[in-house]
């Protein structure tokens, strides 16, 4: 029975996983991304931080504009 759930469960991930995201946006967050991490390192910082900054900053960017929502 644990299998069961656990496979259909692993499903579920991979269906919202597949569904979730349109091209459009995953396109949208990488050039936010990247230019942000570039940004960040000629900054100084290491990658570590550039990244879990970056990705913090651009995922409120692809939310915001999801929830039609303009961050200063």
């Amino acid at each position: 029975m644990a299998n069961k759930l656990a496979a259909l469960l692993v499903l579920c991930l991979v269906l919202v996983a597949a569904v979730g995201v349109p091209k459009a946006n995953a396109d949208e967050f990488a050039d936010c991304f990247n230019s942000c991490e570039k940004e960040c390192k000629t900054e100084g910082n290491g990658h570590t931080t550039c990244e879990m900054k970056c990705d913090t900053d651009c995922s409120d960017k692809a939310f915001a504009a999801k929830l039609n929502i303009k961050i200063p």
